[in-house]
């Protein structure tokens, strides 16, 4: 066959060929033939062609199918040739990337590698554009070289295999990163070497134990660096600051780096006046007034920055979401001063069309939109939009909350609000486990789910077999049992309690009982809670120690001391909470409070009243607020009212405030702080006749247990440090939680009398302590991991005893599984 060539080679775009050829007249086209086709249909392959049979071919439309051709990506070379008037399309196909693979890459994870592959079309399955490599090649080595690693090579490996695929392998060798030998600053006068250096990131010479130091040169951080020292001079006056020159020179065996900052430092400038001008909307004074720009006093630029970003939130609580704040400075170079004038642009007020959720897979959008505080149809609020993100991250089964306003297309004064939401786990399968001297091995488990089937209701099923006690409860609230936020909940529970094995005074409490409580929002932040119980106790194999014997003789029967004895209680609640939390898990910043008080009715068998309170401030430490500051402090008291027959009631024993444990004095075995039991033995003699005598009470022999008893009053308190989690990525911070932690607090009986003892031998007094002593304080320190995993809350704690009493007992390593934060 005898073949004629159209075109020349010049016509053809990168990667496609053709030869050099005499120049053809045009002709018209009787048939078109594609050949060298393997994976491309030929139907594909013709649509691609903007020619077909009965067109007249010259020069400029075989530029043009060649051109569309390439444009397909499919073909790496192209040949467009003439048999008779026949239209013959030579194509050699792209190979196909049958694998890739990623060699010696350390400081480039390979999803980032894939997700760059991805965005340059180089995927498995896709033809393999060789042209593309090149700039890939290129564009690894600039991030290398932008981190310091000049050494660094970047090779792209292609190895045929049968039926036209490729093996795509890219090679790293990424090498040693370039140490900075030296930073020198040229210029200063006003501030030392020192102390500007401490100012930046990039460091050199450090000591040998400062291991966590990065010497490395990194382009990024000194363009950061050299931000912050324009920052550093222009927040302390200097107006005048510039950097005139930066250099930087390599080694030549480009192991090492010197960078050189040449700086003019000028003079301080103070503010003469600060003018505001344009639309305040009469908001003018009010402005004014609060305005954190003064006169005469030292320029700063940090200052001018956060009062047009103070002005700009101002503006938006009235809708104006977009305003422009420009600040003009006037600068009187003869007196050093600077004339500011704040120019103020509201624009239009903007106005909400639609409020929309994404994220939220399991919750419902009604369960979070009745958290939002901005209204569809309202104007735009940054006040409004800042407290709905706080109510909806205060939701226990939310994890994140971001908000972000989309203007709509055509619409200047309108916008749609998008709250992205990501879920943590709402339901939690609570489990701990602990070994101790008395309590040997403890199991216990529960469910609960605060986002019952993404309904925002809580619903809880617990039972426990743990050594020293059996229980059953089922709890069930609605938050928003009406749409004003009017809560509504109840209770089922049942329990047998065997106190000797939890650390206490021998006892058993078999207990059931059924109780409803309702809320009522005040405010934003606070709310009310009301609660009513009914409570059945039954109290056998009580060991009648002296503190309770009064309580005790009232309800025993003489006649049969060992019998057990039951009260029936009626008891009503009362409770205030407030709340300006960031999260409702593991939050970082914002404080909680919570006072609750228990008051039993007078008809119940026992008359008694219980109050509490707790409270949790969060400090944030850092702006990405990854190091926090946490104190808080709870409180307690409670006692009996009135008399049964002529002895004052008091609080009943099995309802003592207790100390220890990891939910309150880490370090110290639970239940072990605060008083013990006191058994008084009388001493006697034998009589003429053989009867024992008593000698009298101040003869008794005095037997202090070593089993806490619990007291009616409580003061816990603690320090923490949150510090970012090692080895734990950022992205799960909101999950895993690091802390530095001092506990401190005491257990103690405001109604025992120490002098009640004082007539006993001395020997026997001596083994008493003053258990209505306040300042009989414990003290631990030690470190708590916290994880937030699909089973629920887990908690390690790792403590050591700063300060403690006789008797007590320590625990150096707790666990549990499920426990409350």
């Amino acid at each position: 066959m005898k073949l004629k060539q159209l075109v020349a080679a010049g016509l053809l775009l990168s990667g496609a060929s053709v030869s050099a050829a005499e120049p053809a007249s045009e002709f018209i086209v009787e048939d078109i033939k594609v050949e060298g086709l393997q994976r491309v249909a030929l139907g594909a392959a013709l649509t691609y062609l903007p020619v077909k049979v009965g067109d007249r071919l010259n020069e400029f439309r075989v530029a043009q199918l060649i051109r569309s051709l390439y444009s397909s990506t499919h073909f790496e070379s192209i040949k467009v040739l003439r048999d008779g008037n026949t239209l013959v399309v030579q194509v050699r196909e792209r190979p196909t990337i049958s694998n890739i693979t990623f060699d010696g890459n350390k400081d480039i994870k390979e999803e980032q590698l894939q997700q760059s592959l991805d965005d340059s079309k180089i995927r498995v399955g896709d033809p393999l554009d060789k042209t593309v490599l090149t700039s890939i090649e290129n564009g690894l080595k600039d991030f290398y070289y932008s981190i310091g690693k000049y050494n660094a090579d970047v090779n792209a490996i292609i190895t045929p295999l049968p039926r036209n695929r490729v093996d795509l392998k890219f090679l790293f060798e990424e090498g040693d990163a370039a140490e900075i030998k030296q930073i020198n600053i040229v210029g200063n006068e006003i501030f030392t070497d020192q102390e500007l250096l401490d100012q930046v990131e990039l460091r050199f010479d450090t000591p040998w134990w400062d291991f966590l130091s990065e010497t490395r040169y990194q382009k990024q951080k000194l363009t950061g660096d050299i931000e912050t020292l324009r920052s550093y001079y222009m927040d302390r006056g200097y107006l005048r600051y510039n950097l005139d020159s930066t250099q930087v020179s390599m080694t030549p065996d480009k192991s090492g780096i010197y960078v050189a900052l040449n700086v003019t430092e000028g003079e301080q400038y103070t503010i003469s006046d600060v003018e505001l001008i344009g639309d305040l909307l009469g908001q003018e004074e009010t402005i004014k007034q609060i305005l954190p720009l003064r006169k005469e006093r030292m320029y700063n630029l940090a200052e001018v920055t956060y009062t047009e970003e103070f002005i700009s939130k101002y503006l938006g609580r009235f809708g104006y979401a977009f305003p422009t704040v420009t600040t003009i400075p006037e600068i009187n170079d003869e007196d050093k001063t600077v004339k500011l004038t704040l120019s103020v642009d509201p624009g239009k007020r903007i106005y909400v069309r639609r409020i929309n959720f994404q994220g939220n897979n399991v919750t419902a959008d009604e369960v979070l939109r009745r958290e939002v505080r901005q209204m569809e149809g309202a104007w735009l609020s940054n006040v409004a939009l800042e407290s709905s993100k706080g109510h909806m991250s205060r939701l226990t089964y939310v994890e994140e909350v971001e908000f972000d306003t989309v203007r709509l297309p055509g619409e200047e004064d309108k916008v749609d609000v998008d709250f992205t939401v990501k879920e943590q786990p709402s339901g939690s399968f609570n489990a701990g486990i602990g070994y101790g001297d008395r309590t040997k091995l403890s199991l216990q488990a529960g469910i609960q789910q605060d986002n019952f089937l993404g309904t925002g209701k809580r619903l809880g099923l617990s039972l426990n077999t743990v050594s020293y006690q059996q229980s059953a409860t089922i709890t069930y609230t609605d938050p928003y049992f009406t749409i004003d936020g009017i809560s509504l909940g109840g209770t089922l529970f049942y329990s047998e309690f065997d106190a000797g094995n939890a650390n206490l005074v021998q006892y058993n409490n078999k207990s059931w009982g059924i109780g409803a409580n309702f809320g009522y929002p005040v405010n934003e932040y606070n709310r009310l809670n009301f609660g009513f119980t009914y409570r059945f106790n039954e109290i056998s194999q009580l060991q009648t120690y002296d503190q309770i014997q009064d309580f005790y003789s009232l309800f025993a029967d003489p006649s049969n001391p060992d019998a057990g004895i039951d009260f029936n209680t009626y008891e009503f609640t009362a409770g205030w909470s407030r709340s300006t939390l960031n999260r409702g898990i593991f939050p970082t910043a914002g404080s909680s409070q919570r006072a609750v008080a228990k008051v039993t009715a007078p008809f119940s068998d026992v008359d008694y009243f219980k109050l509490s309170f707790d409270a949790k401030h969060y400090f944030p430490l850092s702006r990405d607020q990854r190091w926090s500051f946490l104190a808080r402090l709870e409180l307690g008291y409670g006692n009996g009212y009135g008399d049964i027959e002529g002895n004052d009631q008091i609080l009943p024993f099995w309802d003592n405030f207790r100390a220890g444990g990891s939910d309150s004095l880490r370090g110290f075995e639970n239940n072990t702080v605060g008083p013990r039991a006191i058994y008084r033995q009388p001493r006697t003699i034998t009589g003429p006749d053989g009867t024992p005598i008593p000698l009298g009470p101040n003869q008794d022999n005095i037997v202090v247990s070593q089993r806490a008893i619990g007291g009616n009053a409580m003061a816990l308190g603690g320090l923490e440090l949150i510090v970012p989690t090692p080895f734990v990525d950022e992205e799960f911070d909101n999950s895993v939680r690091t802390s530095l932690f001092v506990d401190v607090g005491n257990v103690w009986d405001t109604e025992f009398r120490i002098d009640k003892y004082n007539g006993l031998r001395e020997s026997e007094r001596a083994e008493i302590a003053d258990y209505g002593d306040y300042g009989r304080f414990r003290t631990s320190a030690g470190l708590s991991v916290q994880w937030l995993s699909p089973m629920g809350p887990m908690i390690f704690s790792f403590s050591r005893i700063l300060r403690e009493e006789d008797g007590d007992e320590s625990r150096f390593f707790s666990f549990n599984i499920g426990q409350t934060f």
